[in-house]
């Protein structure tokens, strides 16, 4: 009967054990989630500005608006460490590439396909912008490509890509100049 008696007493402490843990994990489990969930909060709340992010290995912080024009017009393929840019530039109608269009480019789309045709063509460049349908896959890209960069909706940037100033400001400061354009979505 003893014996019993003890197995029953061990057999409630190893489940109340084990409730215990359940909820420790548990517990550990909601603050994983929200330490996930804060990561994965865009790093900047600049509503209308347009952010130039690039992988965090480019050793670049600040670039001109003219270096940044170089930069995107192919002229200038590779970052002052050496490492080649890759451009990844946003698909048709999309509000980043419109600002791209108007204020770094200043050409409707069917000069900038032809502009780019052209360039290669010419051997001035070995390929053309990468082409992507969201802000997610340009981040992703940009996160994995060594010397990528993007134009993004500046409330979109996860945190983990580095978000270059232009003219030494940043997305959401006064006299920013990529500026989401009237009328894009």
């Amino acid at each position: 009967m003893r014996s019993s008696c003890r197995s029953a007493l061990h057999s409630r402490a190893r489940e109340a054990r084990r409730r215990a843990a359940g909820g420790a994990t548990a517990a550990m489990f909601v603050s994983i989630v929200a330490v996930l969930a804060a990561a994965l909060t865009p790093t900047t709340s600049a509503a209308g500005d347009i952010a130039v992010v690039v992988n965090p290995d480019v050793k670049v912080e600040n670039v001109t608006f003219a270096e940044l024009r170089k930069i995107l017009l192919g002229d200038r393929q590779f970052w002052p460490s050496g490492q080649p840019v890759t451009l990844i530039v946003r698909a048709p109608v999309a509000a980043e590439r419109t600002i791209l269009l108007k204020k770094v480019y200043d050409m409707t789309e069917s000069q900038f396909r032809q502009y780019w045709i052209a360039k290669v063509f010419r051997a001035e460049a070995t390929s053309g912008p990468r082409v992507v349908v969201s802000n997610s896959e340009s981040s992703e890209l940009v996160g994995v490509m060594s010397g990528a960069i993007a134009l993004m909706d500046a409330a979109d940037v996860p945190v983990g890509l580095k978000i270059l100033q232009v003219d030494g400001l940043r997305p959401g400061e006064k006299g920013y100049v990529l500026k989401r354009v009237e009328g894009t979505p």
